[in-house]
C-alpha cells in the first residue's frame, strides 16, 4: 500500500467525508451523482481485534456532494488485492463485482460500485475519481493523448477507453507504476483519476488536473466551437419562450410516455439556448454524449426539433410526432444491432431529452429529480463538446461501446434493486386552496403517495412555505393562483407546465363561506361566491383539461363540494348554492372528458373545523351562531349529529380525494364520496 499509517480513529474518514463534499459541492469539478472518492487505512478486525488495512469508498449512488460515512463502503484490502491473482479477464466483470461482497469489511455500509478496483488497486493513500467537463472534453478529443501531453506534459498520463470494471482499475494502476511522477490520468472517452499520498494531496491533484484543463481551453480554444449562430434559430424573448415551452411541455411529456409514464423538467440556460442556435447543433447531438455516467441517464442522443420557434403551435406538434416516431424506430434499429443473446429486454424507446431550438430543452424522468439530473447531465455534455470541439474534434466512445453499458448486465441489476415506485409516482397534481386546511391535508397526502404537487395559492408566500414543508422543489412548488381570473388560473398552469411537464391529477379546493340568510344576502355576497368557487373550478378544469387532452395520459379532476351541495341547510343560500353548482359540474364534466380518460369526481365533507381556514375566518362563527352552541364546540356539535359520532378532519378529506385517485377506483366516475361521518341529510338520494 502507498504510504498507509496505522489510523484507527475517524480522522482518515472525516478527511475523505470532507473533501468529497468540498469537490461534489462545486459542479464543474463532477456532475450529481458521479465519480468516487477513497481513502487506506487501518480499522479494528471485529474478530481478533488487531489491526487490518482497509477501503473506504464513496459507495454505489450516492453523491459526493452530500456523502456521509453511511454512504462509504467498507473493504478489506488484503482480499480485494487477491482478487487480482484470480481475475480472469475483462469479459468476466461481473463476477469481479460480485465479489466485492465477500471482502466487505464489518457490517453495514453501502453497496461497492464498479469503480472500487480502480480505488483498491491504484498504490496511493487517497484516490479520487471525478467526471469534470473540462476533463472528459479531453478525453473526448480526437487527439486526447497529444493534448494531455501539451497541458501537463508527464505530471498527468492517458489511459485508453476502457469500459468501468476491474480490468480498468488494473490499467490505472499500471500507468502509475510506469509513471511515479504522475499526479493522476486522463480516463479516455471518460473522466479524470487523481491520487495523492494524503487526502490535502490527492484532492489538490484533482483540482490542479480540472483547472488545467479549463485554462488550456480558455487559453488554446477556438472562438466559436459550435459554429456561427444560425439566426433562424435564435432564442425567443424569455416571455415568449417560456409560453411556447408551457403550451409544448404537455405533448412532449405525453409522446415520451408511450413506454412509461415521465415527469418533465424545462430548461432554457444560456448554454442550452446557445447550443441549440448553432450550426453544429444537428452533427454533434447525433454523436451523442460519451461518459457513461452522461448517457446511463440521457441516452444516447436527444431528439432535436428542426422547426423555427416562432413556427405555428400546430406546425410544431406535427413535426414532433413525426420526430418521436422517427426517434423510436432509430432507438428500437440501435438496440437490435447491439443485443445479444443475454442482453436485458429493451427498456423502452422513448428519448429522455428533446431539444428545441429557441425555446429550451426538455428532459425527462420517472421522477422529477431523475428528469432534473437527467437535464443537468446534457448540460455537462454540452460543456463536453464545447470544449472539446474548442481544441480539437469530439469523438466519443464507439456506440457499440454505449450499448455495452446501458444494457450491461449490473446495470440492470441496479434497476431491479431500486424500490417499488409509489402508486402516483409519476403523476404531476395541481391543487387549488392548498397553503392550508383540507387543500394543505391533500396535497401532503398526494406527495406522500408519490405525486409531484403544485401548491396553488391565492398568497405566494403562504404557498411556498406550504410546498417547502412537503419537500424540495422536486416534489413541491408553490404558486399564486387567483382562480376567479382566467388569465392567472392559464398561467399558473402554464407554470405546473414548466415545472413537471403537465399536469394529471387536479383538486378544485379553493373556496370560502358567507353564512346569511336569503333577505340579508347581497348580490356582491353571491356574486363572490360563485366566482371563487363555481367560476374559479370551472376556470381551473377547463385549463387543466386542455393540458390532459393534449398529454393523451388520462387524468383526475377532483372537486371538494360539500354536503351542503345536497342538504337545505339553515342561512346558506350562497356557499350552498355554489356547492350544487360544484356537484353538478362534476356530473357534466365526468360526461363530457370520459372520451379523453379524464375521471371527475367529488368529495362532500360535512363541516371540517379543526385546522380550516374557511372556519376560522368567520365562517365557524357564523354557523355556531344558527346552530346555538359557542364556536368552540361547533366541531363537537357537528359530530353529534352523525351516525358515528367523529369528526371530519382535513386528513378525511384527502384519504378520499386519494382513495379516488389512486389505483383501486380506476373505473369510477361521475360520482360523489360523502366524508360526514354518517350525516343522513347528506345522504345521496
Amino acid at each position: 500500500m502507498g504510504g498507509v499509517v496505522g489510523t484507527v480513529d475517524n480522522g482518515v474518514r472525516r478527511a475523505l467525508i470532507e473533501r468529497s463534499n468540498r469537490l461534489g459541492a462545486d459542479r464543474r469539478n463532477t456532475n450529481f451523482a458521479g465519480g468516487n472518492t477513497s481513502a487506506k487505512g487501518t480499522a479494528p478486525d471485529p474478530v481478533t481485534g488487531g489491526d487490518v488495512d482497509v477501503l473506504w469508498v464513496k459507495g454505489s449512488g450516492g453523491d459526493l456532494g452530500t456523502l456521509t460515512e453511511a454512504g462509504l463502503a467498507v473493504l478489506r484490502l488484503d482480499r480485494l488485492r487477491a482478487m487480482a491473482g484470480a481475475y480472469p479477464g475483462p469479459d468476466a466483470e461481473d463476477v469481479m463485482v460480485e465479489r466485492f461482497d465477500y471482502c466487505l469489511h464489518g457490517r453495514g455500509g453501502a453497496a461497492p460500485s464498479i469503480d472500487t478496483a480502480m480505488h483498491g488497486l491504484v498504490e496511493a493513500d487517497h484516490v479520487d475519481h471525478l467526471h469534470p467537463d473540462s476533463g472528459i472534453a479531453f478525453a473526448t478529443a480526437a487527439d486526447g493523448p497529444a493534448l494531455t501531453k501539451a497541458c501537463f506534459g508527464d505530471a498527468v498520463a492517458w489511459v485508453p477507453w476502457r469500459r468501468p470494471g476491474f480490468q480498468l482499475g488494473l490499467d490505472i494502476a499500471a500507468v502509475k507504476a510506469a509513471n511515479p511522477q504522475a499526479i493522476g490520468c486522463i480516463l479516455g472517452g471518460h473522466g479524470i483519476t487523481a491520487w495523492g499520498d494524503t487526502s490535502e494531496e490527492c484532492e489538490a491533484n484533482s483540482l490542479a488536473i480540472i483547472r488545467g484543463c479549463e485554462a488550456y481551453i480558455a487559453e488554446h480554444g477556438a472562438p466559436e466551437p459550435f459554429g456561427a449562430p444560425v439566426a433562424a434559430y435564435a432564442p425567443l424573448p424569455q416571455a415568449q419562450r417560456r409560453a411556447r415551452a408551457a403550451a409544448l411541455a404537455p405533448v412532449v411529456r405525453g409522446l415520451v410516455s408511450t413506454d412509461r409514464r415521465q415527469v418533465g423538467h424545462f430548461n432554457d440556460e444560456a448554454a442550452v439556448l446557445d447550443f441549440l442556435a448553432s450550426e453544429r447543433l444537428g452533427d454533434l447531438a447525433a454523436l451523442g454524449t460519451s461518459c457513461p455516467d452522461h448517457f446511463l441517464r440521457t441516452k444516447v442522443r436527444p431528439l432535436v426539433l428542426e422547426t423555427a420557434p416562432d413556427a405555428p403551435l400546430d406546425e410544431v406538434i406535427a413535426h414532433l410526432t413525426e420526430r418521436h416516431g422517427a426517434y423510436r424506430e432509430a432507438y428500437r434499429a440501435y438496440y437490435e444491432r447491439y443485443a445479444e443473446a443475454g442482453s436485458p429486454a429493451m427498456r423502452g424507446a422513448d428519448p429522455a431529452i428533446v431539444l428545441v431550438p429557441g425555446v429550451g430543452m426538455f428532459s425527462f424522468g420517472p421522477n422529477k429529480q431523475t428528469a432534473r439530473v437527467a437535464g443537468e447531465f446534457y448540460v455537462n455534455a454540452i460543456n463536453v463538446m464545447r470544449g472539446a470541439e474548442a481544441i480539437s474534434t469530439y469523438a466519443p466512445i464507439p456506440e457499440s461501446e454505449k450499448f455495452r453499458i446501458e444494457y450491461w448486465s449490473l446495470e440492470e441489476a441496479k434497476l431491479q434493486r431500486m424500490p417499488k415506485p409509489k402508486p402516483l409516482a409519476g403523476r404531476v397534481a395541481f391543487v387549488t386552496g392548498a397553503a392550508g386546511g383540507i387543500g394543505r391535508a391533500t396535497a401532503e397526502r398526494l406527495a406522500g403517495e408519490g405525486a409531484c404537487v403544485v401548491i396553488a395559492d391565492l398568497d405566494q408566500a403562504r404557498a411556498d412555505e406550504a410546498a417547502a414543508a412537503i419537500g424540495s422543489v422536486d416534489t413541491a412548488v408553490g404558486v399564486a393562483c387567483d382562480v376567479t381570473d382566467e388569465t392567472a388560473v392559464a398561467a399558473a398552469l402554464a407554470q405546473a407546465s414548466l415545472a413537471f411537464g403537465g399536469v394529471d391529477l387536479v383538486v378544485n379546493n379553493a373556496g370560502l363561506s358567507l353564512s346569511k340568510p336569503l333577505l340579508e344576502t347581497t348580490a356582491a355576497d353571491w356574486d363572490l361566491q360563485h366566482d371563487v368557487m363555481a367560476k374559479g373550478s370551472f376556470l381551473v378544469s377547463r385549463e387543466s383539461a386542455r393540458i390532459m387532452a393534449a398529454q393523451r395520459l388520462g387524468g383526475d379532476i377532483v372537486y371538494i363540494a360539500s354536503k351542503n351541495s345536497v342538504f337545505a341547510g339553515p342561512n346558506n343560500i350562497a356557499y350552498s348554492a355554489t356547492k350544487a353548482d360544484q356537484a353538478h359540474q362534476v356530473r357534466l364534466l365526468a360526461a363530457e372528458l370520459g372520451e379523453h380518460g379524464i375521471r371527475v369526481n367529488g368529495v362532500n365533507p360535512d363541516g371540517v373545523v379543526r385546522g380550516s381556514g374557511i372556519f376560522a375566518s368567520g365562517w365557524g362563527a357564523e354557523r355556531a351562531a344558527v346552530y346555538g352552541v359557542d364556536e368552540s364546540e361547533l366541531g363537537k356539535y357537528y359530530a353529534g349529529r352523525t351516525l358515528l359520532k367523529r369528526e371530519v378532519l382535513p386528513s378525511s378529506v384527502a384519504d378520499a380525494v386519494y382513495a379516488l385517485v389512486g389505483p383501486d377506483l380506476g373505473l369510477t366516475t361521475g360520482v360523489h364520496v360523502p366524508v360526514d361521518s354518517g350525516n343522513p341529510q347528506g345522504f345521496l338520494r
